[in-house]
């Protein structure tokens, strides 16, 4: 584990287990990166360096008062940071669930030659529609006021479970999720939310311009996010698609399994030079 530190010192938490061809995820809005605890053991035993890193405001790193610290921009440089400690000499898989997976697709377009493929997980390329744009803001700032009213346990127990930590809260990894949510300080997510989430610039129309290998995933029952997975496939020039059957939003720990089969499956295929 290692405490990278931020252009304006904010520190951000980061791990990276194993070696190989690394592959970074980046885990959703108001959620931590024990989110992806459920691929580090089957990545690494195939040869894979896997990194984990929470957002600024997310999980164990800082989480600045001043809302000026937030933003899309910064979140981006973020994320090089992370790369320059966990990958400084090759080209790295960029994966990210929801608000990550348009994390990646931002820094891919500032730095395509860092990025050795992309898994964009249940995620989409942001609103070009004025009105969507619209009714998504409302959402987050709902969800940042919940937070600062009512706190995180009251977060994890509303609907909001099923976009965190899915729609299987038994399992052993949700539990663990859960936990590492709870932890958390709402007013970071509560900025991170309204500065960098809500505000995130759409990348649709740039989607044709990045040539970089990429899966798209989407879980069969995550209504949300099948039309953005289509547009992401269509116009992504280097883009196949899977659908995990029975899965939710948080994919990866509601069918780990089968998750893990797919993203390996692009993976190795990558590391051959295949995809």
């Amino acid at each position: 584990m290692a405490r990278i530190l931020a252009s304006d010192g904010v520190a951000l938490h980061a791990e990276a287990h194993g070696t190989g061809l690394p592959v970074l995820f980046s885990c959703p809005l108001n959620t931590t990166c024990e989110n992806w605890r459920p691929q580090v053991d089957p990545l690494v035993a195939r040869g894979f360096r896997v990194v984990l890193w929470d957002f600024r405001g997310h999980g164990r790193s800082d989480a600045p008062d001043d809302p000026a610290a937030y933003s899309m921009e910064q979140v981006v440089d973020d994320l090089g940071r992370v790369l320059d400690w966990a990958a400084p000499a090759a080209p790295a898989v960029l994966g990210g669930l929801s608000f990550g997976g348009l994390a990646s697709l931002h820094f891919a377009l500032r730095a395509p030659a860092r990025v050795r493929g992309l898994l964009l997980i249940d995620s989409g390329p942001g609103f070009k529609n004025p009105e969507a744009q619209e009714r998504w803001e409302a959402g987050v700032e709902k969800t940042a006021s919940f937070l600062e009213r009512k706190g995180m346990q009251a977060f994890v127990e509303s609907r909001a479970a099923a976009t965190t930590i899915g729609s299987r809260p038994e399992l052993p990894a949700a539990q663990a999720a859960l936990r590492a949510i709870v932890a958390q300080q709402p007013v970071g997510l509560a900025h991170f939310g309204r500065r960098v989430a809500a505000l995130a610039p759409p990348v649709i129309d740039e989607l044709a311009s990045i040539r970089i290998p990429a899966l798209v995933i989407v879980g069969e029952h995550d209504a949300a996010y099948q039309r953005p997975a289509q547009v992401m496939q269509a116009r992504l020039p280097l883009a196949e698609s899977v659908t995990i059957p029975g899965a939710g939003h948080i994919v990866n720990i509601e069918a780990a399994e089968a998750f893990n089969t797919a993203v390996l499956r692009f993976l190795e295929r990558l590391r051959a030079g295949e995809a």
